[in-house]
């Protein structure tokens, strides 16, 4: 079961067609039957969002011009509403918290609502991934058309793609975080890049553009592994798939970059980054290779491609030896924008993801990018 666009429903609600109260009645129906297992949410505001809904509907009334009049969203975790304060004011109705990784979890890719451990919509026996997995399940099972995350390593980009849904991460610093480090940025998850750029469009209190500020075919760079990492086949495999119909479609055209794009490894960086009394010298000499590396890749070409994650998703016991970060991370310490989009499916039945980046403050190239590959009908 899947929801029409978020434009869609606000246009919908603000004709008015329908009500936002029976728009998010909708939602709330759906979330308590599939919920018990998929385990997507900590809490439910069922009364309060029809509240907040029936008060979207009276200000509809009152003319107030709504740009997302009645979308029911998600957003990350208990303290998700205190970033979502552009999107309520925008007429969404916040119908509960996505669930994170629970306590004394020792890795991210991983969620815990209230009723147990969040699964993979595709498989039940797999991770949706993490942090923003209940947020990442419940955009892909149809419970909401658009949900709230952030991402301080992947924890947006990682659930999009292992649960087949856009998942995007916005330049460092251009929204507010509380994160501290600076590594972890704003980020939204939905099924379309259209919806996710309606997301942004609110956020970012840009309004639409008369014309797409891109022209196609966009010259893009491809890389497996970054110069540091080994992802494994499949993830590799999907990805230039997807590259490759891209190519075919006209949306991007490859070019060999000179010389080839080798990053430094971000582990270390990050981790001293997170960690408290850590020595910084290592993160600054990581971060200012990077930065000199990706600044003289964007200042020839727009765009880089690369798979949003090394492996498939992995099962509830762990992930094993292998960092799910390892092609994101380096992205939060740059600071750059990123996009997972779906690129189709393992042998395992569970979705794999194409991660777009650009130049910092690039967030609209990579929206019509995602946008003219749904249009032209090539997503994976």
């Amino acid at each position: 079961m899947s929801w029409d666009g978020v434009e869609e429903i606000a246009s919908a609600v603000r004709a008015p067609r329908r009500r936002a109260v029976e728009v998010v009645a909708e939602a709330l129906e759906r979330i308590g039957r599939a919920d018990p297992k998929l385990c997507a949410f900590l809490e439910v505001w069922g009364e309060e969002a029809l509240r907040r809904a029936d008060a979207v509907d009276a200000r509809v009334a009152a003319g107030e011009p709504l740009p997302l009049a009645g979308v029911p969203i998600a957003v990350k975790g208990r303290r998700g509403t205190a970033a979502a304060g552009p999107l309520l004011a925008a007429g969404c109705v916040a119908v509960g918290a996505t669930s994170v990784p629970g306590p004394g979890t020792p890795w991210q890719t991983w969620g815990l609502g209230a009723y147990g451990r969040t699964v993979n919509p595709w498989r039940a026996d797999r991770t949706p991934g993490g942090s923003s997995a209940g947020s990442a399940v419940a955009v892909a099972a149809g419970l909401v058309p658009l949900a709230t995350g952030s991402d301080g390593a992947g924890s947006v980009r990682i659930p999009a793609a292992w649960c087949g849904v856009v998942g995007l991460k916005i330049t460092a610093g251009r929204l507010p975080s509380p994160d501290c480090t600076g590594l972890a940025a704003p980020g939204v998850l939905t099924r379309t890049a259209v919806d996710a750029t309606a997301w942004w469009r609110v956020m970012s209190g840009r309004p639409a553009p008369a014309e797409t500020p891109v022209t196609f075919p966009v010259a893009a760079v491809w890389s497996a592994g970054l110069g540091f990492a080994t992802p494994d086949p499949e993830p590799i495999d999907l990805a230039r798939a997807a590259v490759g119909r891209l190519v075919d479609a006209g949306v991007v055209r490859l070019v060999r970059p000179s010389p080839p794009l080798r990053l430094l490894d971000p582990a270390a960086a990050w981790l001293a980054l997170r960690t408290p009394g850590a020595d910084p010298a290592d993160a600054h000499r990581v971060r200012a290779g990077n930065d000199a590396r990706l600044a003289a890749l964007f200042a020839r070409t727009p765009l880089l491609l690369t798979p949003t994650a090394p492996t498939a998703p992995h099962g509830h016991d762990g992930p094993g030896d292998v960092y799910s970060t390892a092609l994101t991370w380096a992205f939060n310490v740059s600071g750059h924008p990123a996009l997972s989009l779906p690129a189709g499916f393992g042998a395992d039945g569970c979705p794999a993801g194409l991660q777009l980046v650009a130049a910092h403050g690039g967030e609209e190239v990579l929206l019509a990018v995602a946008r003219e590959t749904e249009r032209r009908g090539v997503a994976g």
